[in-house]
């Protein structure tokens, strides 16, 4: 049996991204909490995994050449396991390029502009409404992209799930939080609760579930944003 792999986390929408992959891909892992809003993420031992400071990362036991193996970026760990597996990556060539499309999609969009009308619209110290409509029109314009590729799809990437689906849902699931609507969007929200029936969703969102807060105390802030 393989050795678990070490997941370096917090319960985020980028911490989901490899909990539920780890769990639909019946991988053995273990957890390391690292706690964002106590600035775990600037520990030496951590910036050896991670040298951006940001989770999730992971180090498999059992890595290509059989020797330990540390990666960062969720993205990056997502083509990784699926590689691993041989699991949710789509079955041919042309099949793998849709995934890559639609993660690389979402680690350049949907991830940073709900991140970002995230932070505006809840935890900004300061009011901000340019900024709140900047971010708040950019993740709808976004969720309508996707509402159009869901119309002709069963999942993002084509009639099967795969990574670029664990990538995405995270962050599409915090809708309300970035102040959205599904009423014109019926084929995202068709998704949004075909992926809440999935065990392996479920159990990685669930994952330390309890230890995620508002950020609203003043200590958290400053070490999450500078403020």
């Amino acid at each position: 049996m393989q050795d678990p792999v070490q997941l370096h986390y917090w319960p985020t929408p980028n911490g989901w991204k490899i909990s539920i992959a780890l769990e639909e891909m019946g991988l053995p892992y273990e957890t390391t909490l690292i706690d964002i809003t106590k600035g775990d993420q600037f520990a030496p031992d951590f910036l050896k995994i991670s040298p951006n400071n940001r989770m999730p990362a992971i180090i498999d036991p059992d890595g290509p050449d059989g020797a330990p193996v540390p990666l960062f970026e969720s993205g990056a760990i997502l083509q990784y396991l699926a590689r691993k597996t041989g699991r949710f990556y789509g079955a041919d060539e042309r099949a793998r390029l849709m995934v890559d499309q639609w993660l690389m999609w979402q680690m350049g969009g949907v991830g940073p502009m709900a991140g970002q009308a995230h932070h505006f619209l809840k935890y900004a110290a300061q009011d901000l409404p340019y900024a709140k409509d900047r971010y708040r029109s950019e993740v709808a314009r976004l969720y309508r992209v996707l509402d159009r590729q869901l119309a002709e799809n069963d999942y993002v990437a084509g009639a099967g799930y795969t990574i670029a689906d664990m990538a995405i849902w995270p962050w599409a699931s915090l809708w309300e939080g970035q102040q959205q609507t599904l009423e014109d969007k019926p084929h995202l929200a068709r998704w949004l609760d075909l992926m809440w029936s999935r065990p392996g969703v479920i159990a990685g969102r669930a994952l330390h579930a309890d230890l995620r807060s508002d950020r609203s105390d003043t200590k958290a802030q400053q070490v999450l944003f500078g403020n």
